[in-house]
């Protein structure tokens, strides 16, 4: 069976220096494009994360610093990988907590504006725990029957997640074909950033999600202790955050001036 698409939707997978979102960075990037008539492109990249990759990582991908040493940084490739992803819903395994937050952070440091005010993403591993609760080896072999040979490699990776997804489409009949389903169904607590540090109240409106103004509005934080906005601003936080912070700030301050 094909998933039902209103627009394109691209599956990819990271493999990184580590999993600290604000640190670490990608050293290889799978994606799979699937589009709405069942048409898939697919392309993969090594990349130069300009640091070195610890011993205790490269035991899990498989990647190495001299794997890499010749390959391009991310800021080289982040144009191409943009244009292929810009106008796509994404899809991924744990994407929503991890992969797509760091993809958010090499973007930004790019320095390209990236965003989702636009885009929906799927998270097959929060569909699979919802159901099943197993991992991604285990999801290949239960969905689709298969032993997912080359785990951890960013491509294998990628392809299981996109068979997983069609599997579980198919398999449940409460899952809805219908990426705007799948991405709600696939989502946790909302937030505003990728990380997790601004969530949304049941009012929609913007709250730190941490710290000593937990559950409180940013809006009134920001009023009432205007320093916290400069030592988030200047504290080892995700670019993403920072930059939804400040664009809290700015449309407070722009209402405040109409």
């Amino acid at each position: 069976m094909n998933l039902n698409l209103k627009k394109p939707i691209c599956f990819f997978d990271l493999e990184t220096t580590g999993i600290n979102i604000s640190k670490d960075r990608i050293v290889e990037i799978a994606i799979l494009k699937v589009f709405p008539d069942g048409k898939e492109e697919s392309k993969t990249w090594l990349v130069n994360p300009e640091m070195s990759i610890p011993l205790e990582v490269t035991e899990i991908h498989g990647i190495s610093d001299a794997d890499v040493a010749d390959a391009p940084t991310f800021k080289a490739l982040a144009k191409d990988i943009y244009n292929m992803i810009k106008d796509s819903d994404l899809g991924g395994f744990n994407s929503n907590r991890f992969d797509i937050p760091l993809l958010a952070e090499e973007m930004l440091r790019a320095d390209i504006d990236f965003d989702m005010k636009s885009t929906l993403a799927v998270d097959v591993q929060t569909i699979f725990h919802k159901m099943e609760q197993r991992t991604l080896s285990a999801a290949y072999k239960f969905y689709c029957g298969k032993d997912l040979e080359n785990a951890h490699s960013a491509a294998a990776d990628t392809f299981a997640t996109y068979e997983v997804l069609k599997a579980q489409v198919e398999k449940y009949d409460e899952l809805e074909n219908d990426t705007k389903f799948l991405s709600e169904f696939s989502s946790r607590k909302q937030f505003a950033d990728f990380a997790g540090f601004l969530a949304f109240n049941k009012e929609g409106e913007e709250c730190f999600a941490f710290g000593k103004h937990k559950n409180k509005r940013v809006v009134d934080v920001l009023t009432d202790e205007p320093g916290y906005f400069g030592w988030i601003l200047n504290a080892d936080f995700p670019l993403y955050t920072k930059k939804v912070l400040t664009a809290i700030k700015l449309r407070s301050f722009n209402n405040k001036l109409n």
